[in-house]
């Protein structure tokens, strides 16, 4: 059976052979339910524990700031829905971006309808925030501010060093959706800087199911009250069974994304570049992501004037599996919410394609997938007068 190239990598990832390894004796042989006080039991605790502490030496973190979850999303709802309502005697504001991941936006939106105060802060052409507007809203009753650290879409890098200098100053909490950046940059500075942080196993070459909530205080396991109740598991920070083949996996995923990190990222780098140089070739194509200083070294997100987005979609994934923006959004008929908080042209934003590569990505698909979007986006203009007309 033919398999289309695979450019969606932000979406989600292969689980690597070695993980699928590392998982696979828990779930038949070493079954034991974590919190069960006999030998079965002990040994899947024993698992936990050591996979546990090789995910906190490998991003440089104790050990008892992590807890687990089932990827991302419920991550986000975690950490905003309880600090919220942790926080609430101190005040109701929160502050994040129009360029949120949109399991940000609907908690929010979300607490908004509890009676929180949000504001949504603006960002430049380069899809970065402004930091005067943020210095601007920030209020004593500010308890909780959420700027992604690595946009999914674009691959932006948000200043988070001078937001977090402004969070502290305030004596605001800062969370930052880490998950793109995971395995793709170093995060050790990044994680000093904020108090609360998330990641998700299937971005890295893990498996589904499996998150992280990363809590930079939680000596006393009280910063954050009870996500899910049931059992006490984790400290009583999140109830429910334990899951073990997930942490295991979520572990070995992240060692693995370490090892080499520096030198992948360099490879993946120079594909990236390879890959955006051709696609501009295209005439009337534009970068949505290229004139920004800090950025992640696997995206490209690149507009066709003069085609109809979900047309050219259609017609590349025979060949090319590419998005046009967040997988958790493919449903929604409307452009990019991130395109268009950057000031990107209606018509430019539904016409976008997000490109995104990673471990198995080689040069030959490189080329493969230029010469595929080439011709598609040749063809797509074939049937438009307006194109004809230009």
């Amino acid at each position: 059976m033919y398999s289309p190239l695979y450019f969606d990598y932000n979406a989600t990832t292969p689980c690597a052979i070695e993980v699928v390894e590392a998982m696979l004796p828990h779930f038949h042989h070493d079954f034991g339910n974590a919190s069960s006080n006999h030998p079965y039991g002990w040994l899947a605790k024993s698992a936990v524990e050591e996979a546990t502490l090789q995910i906190a030496k490998t991003l440089g973190v104790p050990a008892n700031s992590l807890i687990y979850t089932s990827g991302s999303t419920e991550s986000i709802n975690m950490v905003l829905k309880g600090v919220s309502i942790k926080m609430r005697a101190k005040g109701n504001h929160i502050i994040t971006s129009k360029v949120e991941h949109k399991a940000v936006l609907d908690s929010c939106a979300f607490l908004e309808d509890e009676g929180f105060e949000v504001t949504y802060l603006d960002v430049d052409s380069k899809g970065l925030i402004h930091l005067g507007q943020f210095k601007n809203a920030l209020r004593p009753d500010t308890i909780l501010i959420s700027i992604l650290y690595a946009n999914n879409e674009t691959g932006v890098i948000q200043p988070l060093g001078e937001i977090a200098k402004l969070a502290q100053a305030n004596g605001t909490l800062l969370f930052s959706d880490t998950t793109q950046a995971l395995g793709k940059i170093r995060l050790d500075k990044v994680l000093g800087l904020v108090d609360f942080a998330c990641f998700s196993g299937h971005k890295v070459y893990g498996p589904k199911g499996i998150g992280l909530v990363y809590i930079k205080n939680n000596d006393d396991y009280d910063v954050l009250p009870s996500f899910i109740q049931g059992g006490g598991q984790q400290k009583g920070q999140r109830g429910g069974t334990i899951n073990t083949p997930g942490i295991v996996g979520i572990a070995k995923a992240i060692q693995l994304v370490y090892v080499k990190l520096e030198e992948e990222r360099l490879r993946i780098q120079a594909l990236r570049d390879q890959l955006e140089e051709g696609l501009l070739v295209i005439e009337m194509s534009v970068s949505n992501n290229n004139n920004t200083p800090l950025r992640l070294p696997n995206t490209v997100n690149v507009s066709f004037e003069y085609v109809d987005g979900a047309n050219l979609l259609s017609g590349l994934s025979k060949y090319i599996a590419v998005s046009n923006g967040s997988a958790c959004n493919s449903a929604l008929e409307e452009p990019s919410h991130v395109l268009m908080a950057m000031g990107v042209e209606r018509s430019l934003a539904y016409a976008s394609l997000r490109l995104s590569i990673g471990r198995y990505t080689t040069q030959d698909d490189i080329e493969k997938a230029i010469k595929i979007v080439t011709l598609e986006v040749s063809k797509q203009r074939e049937n438009n007068i307006l194109w004809e007309r230009r």
